[in-house]
This record gives structure tokens, C-alpha cells and sequence, in this order.
């Protein structure tokens, strides 16, 4: 069952019945010029539809006012999902034009519902009398998850503050649509085209054949090399070139996106978007911005954030001083007195983790196959929580680098479907992500989720395998185990369903998801060279797994000032004004910001902040949660086996198919027993002993 209007008769295919397998959007006869009156539809629909809840004469009930809520805007969603799967992974002039135009429309509508004083009294109404409604634990978190949201909303403010609420978000949706496009459209421009031998010294064949492809899907003549500022594209660059003068070049183009002074120019728009959220805090009722997002999450505080971040920044920097002062040294020993700068660092260490660990990229890439890497994900998800995955070339896909699969349960059950879109082009943004086509509920009628990963690793030469770096292969995992929150979503109500928890949360299923790869169990099998089919040595895996805690201090460093950054950008009561670059600047400077290292997201392009603000105040998110999966994974180390059923089941149980059932600290406990504390995660880093 998926959502659908079923009283369209316009001819568009985004509003008729969807025939098929698995009621699949039909990408095939979707085109730009669908969208605008599907949206216009849409949101009229939605619009009745909150009429008759808000206008009803009866006393408020859960099903008449809640339920209600939950199935209405079930055409609008189904639109909504299409559109901004596609403009995230495959986007165009035309679809971008029509970004611009809806996000202000969609906010104007989302906020008018938020604010509906009839819809909230209703709402409020079932809150005061929510111990005698006699709810199951589920519906009372989905009422107290709707009241909260009113709330957060703004809808107890007067009239003055709702119409400036709604203004305010008109404006921070169009300004996070321009942000995104802005930073796609700075990834667009820039290609270092490698002319000659000279000027692809260093770059290992694996490295060349990346960029010889690179160049042909940007239809450059054969025997052209292009780098571009896609992750998996410049990190290789460079780890390897020797040209200390074409990695500065590289390496600027990368951390300067959205600051170059031209039509894309993002530090404008970050600094009014800063100051418009402060606002709106400070309507609700916050001193800052950073008080109302974290009021909500696990975190609770930006004191507990801050806390957690000084703690790991401290011990990162001690290290980062260690390895840049390792690094320099390396570098004299090979003839080059030089200061090690951030476009050195990559390179530097590849050549002293060579050494130390007898290991570079250009040794292990052979093994990691990316076709292996996902069966590798396929058989983990199977031996935890007894899924297969079956390709299906028959289901449609909105490009042909898309992969589809059906995923079943043991008892050969319809789990949903998976779609892996795994390689960069231009028409995609970078980064990777998980995000749903449709999601799971109970309510109305059983519909399963589809769900897509969409990363972005360089395509392999012609004829040959696309090969992964140990961190390509981490993130596949990474992206997956989110993936598997999507599927594996058990609830009844959409609105709590698959990854809508909290975000300091989110990144639990993910990041203990990686931890897997690592294992024997999955490395020994998978790990294989692309030629001979030999499996990766085991003294080939140690060193691997030794070399994991090298340059961390770097990693960290580069992670934590990105989320220092965020923090106490929105932790500012009145950042009026602001200039980001300098805030930038000076926040590195206080906090002792170690030199050769930049930020992993510098403020201009750091769209998980900027572009629509899932990450404002949160990203911190990432840090926490690896608090949470490093304490979880040892539940299977310390079970003795890493696929323990008994702990498979509690995981997939009180985390993986819960959706947002429980707050998050009771889910973990439920799942561990306890609280974590930070001692794993340090470890796991090599911060601590």
C-alpha cells in the first residue's frame, strides 16, 4: 500500500494509483513539469483535510485528532518524497527552479497547520486528559511526541509572535534551498584537469583510473584526468600526489566552497539564518537557539555537548601535535624542511602510515571491492536480524546506476525495498546519505518502506571493479545501517516510524552498523582481491586493523572543530551581524586549533547546518551516538560472539525497529541495561588506554 490520491484523474503520475511491484514511484514517466500542480494539489488536499480535524464538533479523541493527523497529508508526502530524493541525487535546472519555489510554499503551509489554534486546542485538550484515555504506550508517545511539537511550534504564542514564526520559517526554508544549490553549483565549477605525467606524479594506477573516469563522465577526451571536490575524489588525490603545488590548488577549491566572493557565495545567508533562528528562539522562550534544539534531544543541554566535546578535544590535540610533529620529521628525513599545511597532512601520513604499519591504500583497495562490500552488508544484516536481499532489475529507478532490491524476512515475508545509488556525477550532491521514497506505518493499512542509500565513490576504470578505501567501505556500512533503521521500522504511527528519533540518536543504528566490517567474520569473507579472488592476508588484516587508531588525532580534530563550531555559533543569544568567516576564525584561534588541520565542514558549505538545518546545534550528534555505539558493540564482544543472537534480537528489538516508541535513553537502556560512558568511544579512537 503506499500513499496516493486516489481522485486524481489529471494525467499527472505523481497523483494516480501506482501499478506495479511494490507500488514503485514510477520514475519513468515523472518529469519536471509534474511537480508544481502535484505540490498545488497536494497541499490543497492536506489544507481539507486539517480543516475537518481542526472544525470538528466532537469532543477530541485520540483516533478523531490524532489518527486523524497522522493519515492526513498522505498525497502531499508521497510528492514531497520524490521530489527532494531527486533533487538531493539527481537534479536539474528545472527541478532546481522548482525548489526555490515550494520551500517558502511548503513552509508557509507546514507552519499554518503548526499554528492552527483550533488544531492545537484539540491536541492540548487530549494532553491534560492523557492519563484517562486509556492509551497503549505507543499512542501515548505519539501524543506527547504531537503535543511537543505544537509547542516547539510556537503555538502558544500570540498572534504577533505566530505571524513572525511564520515569516521566519518562509524565509529559513528559502535560505537553506539556496545554501544547498550554492555549494552544488561550487562543486559543478571546479575540475583540476591532470595534464601529462607530471602532473599525475604520485597517483597510484587504482588513483589514475578513477580520475580517467571521472573525466570521461564529464565527457572530456580520452586519456584526460580530472579531480574534482567530490570526498572520493580529492581525498586519494591527495594522500597520493606528489605535487605539493596541485594539492594546495585541490585542497583550497575544496575548503573554500561557498566562500569565494561570487554569485554562491554562502556567508550571507549562514549569518542570517543564524540570527532568524536565534529569533525564533527567543520567541519560544530559549536564551539561544542552541537551548531550544538540544531542550528536545538526548543531549538535553549545550552544557552536556560541551562537555563531551572538551573532553575528546583536549586528548585530540595532544595527538594531533604528536603526528604533525611525526609528520615534519618524516618529511626532513625524505629531504623537504617543510611546516606541514593542511594539503600536506593527507599526503605526509600516507607515507608514515606506510611505514609504521607496512600499509597504504594502494595495497588494500584491491580488496574491497564494492559489489563485495555490499554483499558484505547484505550477509551482516542477514546473520543479525535474518534478512536477504534480492536484486530485482525489473522494478523502475530514477537513474541507471540505481540498484533495486527486495528484502524479505525469514520466513520469505515482504521486509521492502532497497535502493543503492552508489556512484557521483554531476547531478548529485556530495556527501552520502540515507533517505525514504515511503515509509513504514500500521495505521490505515500495512505499507513498507523503500528506502536509499546514495553515496558517491568514484566509478572504476572501464572493464574494471570500483574499488573502496577502508573509510569508502565504513561509510557504505555507515549508510546501510541506517538503511536497516528505515526497514526494519515496527510501528504503527508514521510519525514515530524508522530514523524519526532524535538526532543525537539517529546515529546510533549507523555508526554501530560499521563496526562489523572491521570483524573477521565479515573482512575475512568479503575482503578479496578484485583479480585473483584471494582473500585478504591475515597479516594484510591486522595491519589494517592496527592502522585504524593512526591519525586520529587528526580526524578527531578536524571532526570535533566542526562541532565547537556549530555549537556555540547557535549558542550566541544575539549573533546579529555576524561574520561567519571570522567567528570561524576566531573560535579556532581560543580554542588552540592545531596547525595543518582544518575544519572536517568549514562554516560556508557546511550544509548539514546550513541547508534546512537537520544538524543546527546537532552536530555534535555524531560523537554522541559514537558514545553509544562503541558501549553497544561491546555487548556483542562481550556475549563472545559479534553475531549473538540474544543481542541481535535486543537491538533490533529496543533500537533498530522502534522507530521513536521510547525516549532514547530508555531505549538504550532497554537494549543494554544501562547508560554508556565515554570510555569505550575514547578507546576506540585511541585517545585513551
Amino acid at each position: 500500500m503506499t500513499e496516493r490520491n486516489p481522485t486524481s484523474s489529471t494525467g499527472n503520475p505523481l497523483l494516480e494509483m501506482w501499478q506495479g511491484p511494490f507500488a514503485m514511484p514510477p520514475f519513468g514517466a515523472i518529469e519536471p513539469r509534474h511537480f508544481e500542480p502535484a505540490f498545488t494539489e497536494g497541499i490543497a488536499v492536506h489544507e481539507t483535510e486539517i480543516a475537518a480535524i481542526a472544525a470538528n464538533a466532537e469532543t477530541p479523541t485520540f483516533a478523531n485528532t490524532v489518527e486523524a493527523l497522522e493519515i492526513a497529508g498522505r498525497s502531499l508526502t508521497q510528492v514531497a518524497r520524490v521530489f527532494y530524493n531527486l533533487t538531493g541525487s539527481h537534479t536539474n535546472p528545472e527541478l532546481q527552479a522548482i525548489e526555490r519555489e515550494m520551500a517558502p510554499r511548503l513552509s508557509r503551509h507546514s507552519t499554518a497547520i503548526a499554528l492552527n489554534p483550533d488544531l492545537y486546542r484539540r491536541v492540548a485538550d487530549l494532553w491534560q486528559r492523557r492519563d484517562i484515555l486509556g492509551l497503549d504506550a505507543e499512542q501515548m508517545r505519539v501524543l506527547e511526541r504531537t503535543y511537543t511539537s505544537f509547542v516547539r511550534s510556537g503555538a502558544n504564542l500570540d498572534t504577533t509572535g505566530k505571524e513572525r514564526i511564520a515569516a521566519i520559517n518562509a524565509r529559513l526554508a528559502t535560505l537553506g534551498t539556496q545554501f544547498a544549490q550554492n555549494v552544488l553549483a561550487e562543486e559543478q565549477a571546479f575540475r583540476l584537469v591532470l595534464e601529462g605525467e607530471a602532473e599525475l606524479a604520485g597517483l597510484p594506477e587504482l588513483v589514475r583510473a578513477a580520475a580517467a573516469r571521472a573525466a570521461a563522465d564529464l565527457g572530456l577526451p580520452a586519456g584526460t584526468h580530472v579531480v574534482t571536490v567530490s570526498r572520493s575524489s580529492i581525498e586519494p588525490f591527495l594522500q597520493f600526489s606528489s605535487r605539493r603545488d596541485l594539492r594546495e590548488k585541490a585542497f583550497s577549491a575544496w575548503i573554500r566552497r561557498g566562500e569565494n566572493g561570487n554569485a554562491h557565495d554562502n556567508r550571507a545567508i549562514a549569518a542570517e539564518t543564524i540570527a532568524l533562528r536565534a529569533e525564533r528562539a527567543r520567541l519560544l522562550g530559549f536564551k539561544t537557539f542552541a537551548d531550544f534544539r538540544l531542550d528536545d534531544a538526548m543531549a538535553k543541554t549545550p552544557e552536556a555537548v560541551r562537555g563531551l566535546l572538551d573532553e575528546v578535544w583536549a586528548a585530540a590535540k595532544v595527538r594531533a601535535g604528536e603526528e604533525r610533529a611525526k609528520l615534519e620529521a618524516y618529511a626532513r628525513k625524505d629531504g623537504q624542511n617543510i611546516d606541514i599545511e593542511p594539503w600536506d597532512w593527507r599526503y605526509w601520513a600516507e607515507k608514515v602510515r606506510k611505514a609504521e604499519h607496512d600499509l597504504d591504500e594502494a595495497e588494500t583497495k584491491p580488496y574491497l571491492q564494492l559489489d563485495r562490500m555490499i554483499e558484505a552488508a547484505f550477509d551482516t544484516a542477514g546473520r543479525l536480524f535474518g534478512l536477504t536481499f534480492n536484486e530485482r532489475t525489473d522494478l523502475p529507478v530514477y537513474h541507471p546506476d540505481v540498484r533495486a532490491f527486495e528484502v524479505t524476512d525469514t520466513s520469505g515475508g515482504h521486509v521492502g525495498i532497497f535502493l543503492g545509488d552508489y556512484f557521483a556525477r554531476p547531478s548529485k550532491r556530495s556527501g552520502a546519505w540515507m533517505s525514504a521514497f515511503r515509509g513504514q506505518r500500521r495505521l490505515g493499512g500495512e505499507q513498507r518502506p523503500i528506502i536509499v542509500n546514495v553515496l558517491n565513490f568514484n566509478r572504476g576504470g572501464n572493464g574494471e571493479p570500483t574499488l573502496l578505501s577502508f573509510d569508502d567501505a565504513r561509510t557504505l556500512f555507515h549508510e546501510f545501517g541506517h538503511a536497516l533503521h528505515g526497514l526494519l521500522s515496527n510501528v504503527t504511527y508514521p510519525s514515530i516510524a524508522g530514523t524519526a528519533v532524535s538526532t543525537d540518536f539517529v546515529e546510533l543504528p549507523s555508526q554501530l552498523y560499521e563496526h562489523w566490517l572491521a570483524t573477521p567474520e565479515v573482512l575475512g569473507r568479503y575482503a578479496r582481491h578484485y583479480k585473483t579472488g584471494e582473500a585478504m592476508p591475515a597479516a594484510l588484516m591486522a595491519r589494517l586493523k592496527a592502522a585504524q587508531t593512526f591519525n586520529q588525532g587528526h580526524a578527531t580534530c578536524e571532526y570535533v572543530a566542526s562541532a565547537l563550531a556549530d555549537l556555540e555559533l547557535h549558542a550566541m543569544a544575539d549573533p546579529t551581524g555576524i561574520d561567519i568567516s571570522r567567528f570561524e576564525a576566531e573560535m579556532l584561534a581560543r580554542r588552540g586549533m592545531p596547525k595543518g588541520v582544518v575544519m572536517r565542514h568549514r562554516l560556508p558549505h557546511f550544509a548539514h547546518v546550513f541547508s534546512g538545518g537537520g544538524y543546527a546545534s546537532a552536530y555534535y550528534s555524531y560523537m554522541w551516538s559514537e558514545v553509544l555505539d562503541a558501549d553497544a558493540f561491546d555487548a556483542f564482544t562481550e556475549a563472545g560472539n559479534v553475531f549473538d543472537p540474544a543481542t541481535a534480537r535486543r537491538l533490533k528489538e529496543f533500537v533498530y525497529s522502534a522507530g521513536n516508541r521510547r525516549d532514547p535513553a530508555e531505549a538504550y537502556k532497554a537494549f543494554r541495561g544501562r547508560l554508556p560512558t565515554s570510555a569505550s568511544m575514547l578507546r576506540k579512537r585511541g585517545l585513551a588506554a
